[in-house]
């Protein structure tokens, strides 16, 4: 089973055990291997994003009703204080942050059918508001078990910066060793992968990974938002979080898991 096989299997779990079509999973897929690859569990924004998941009560993976974006709820979830405590982690011009179900703004699912299971202390989709316009911090992290399930046993990270085949190089990539073993990777996504111009139609974004000594993954991505049916407002003019800030935020202890 290839590599983008596993993380569009770990995106479906991740949004709430939704009916996937394989054909609609592969075609997608194909045109935007080399990004589903590298966002590992975060992926599960982009499958959300596509259209690829169907959930129940979603028929035909079309919301039963067109919802503008004047009328369109946000999907609050209930994180405890989660965001108070994101937000207590990032730049302090960031805006306002709240968390919310992606798979409930997108695909006009339940909460109940969204309802996921996270692993890191901060996992989870966050909507971040600043001058009139709304963006999405995604947090998700992996345990040694998680990747070695979907990965194999022993199977070591690639190098995302480099570049494989006929994949399109990855943008303004930046792979760095850390002191504890631990290797970071950011780099910039234009989102814009040739698709079939469907809805939503996602803005740039911000992508980063770090992988732990132990394995483990802590994934995260920082997109100007998304545009469409349901959206949530106009673009941000640039991710909530900046690449060097996603990094900073990656390393820092409080997204994992306490052991």
């Amino acid at each position: 089973m290839n590599t983008v096989h596993q993380l569009l299997e770990r995106a479906v779990e991740s949004a709430g055990n939704p009916a996937v079509s394989t054909e609609a999973v592969h075609a997608r897929a194909a045109r935007v291997r080399f990004r589903r690859r590298a966002a590992v569990s975060a992926a599960a924004l982009a499958v959300v994003a596509t259209g690829a998941v169907t959930l129940p009560g979603v028929v035909g993976g079309e919301q039963r009703e067109q919802t503008s974006v004047a009328a369109s709820p946000v999907a609050r979830a209930d994180g405890s204080g989660t965001a108070d405590r994101l937000a207590a982690l990032l730049p302090p011009d960031v805006g306002s942050v709240e968390r919310v179900s992606l798979a409930v703004l997108i695909k006009g699912a339940t909460p109940e059918q969204a309802r996921t299971t996270y692993t890191g202390p901060l996992d989870g989709e966050y909507m971040v508001r600043k001058d009139g316009g709304t963006g999405y911090l995604v947090l998700s992290f992996m345990d040694p078990a998680g990747v070695s399930k979907k990965f194999g046993a022993g199977a070591g990270p690639d190098n995302l910066c480099e570049t494989r085949g006929n994949e399109p190089p990855v943008t303004d990539c930046v792979r760095e060793e850390q002191p504890d073993g631990s290797v970071l990777t950011t780099w910039s996504d234009s989102m814009d992968h040739g698709g079939d111009g469907g809805t939503p139609e996602w803005g740039r974004e911000i992508v980063g990974r770090l992988v732990l000594k132990d394995g483990s993954i802590l994934a995260a991505r920082s997109s100007t938002g998304y545009l469409g049916e349901r959206s949530q407002g106009p673009l941000l003019k640039t991710p909530p979080v900046g690449q060097e800030e996603l990094g900073t935020l990656l390393t820092r202890p409080g997204l994992l898991p306490r052991k």
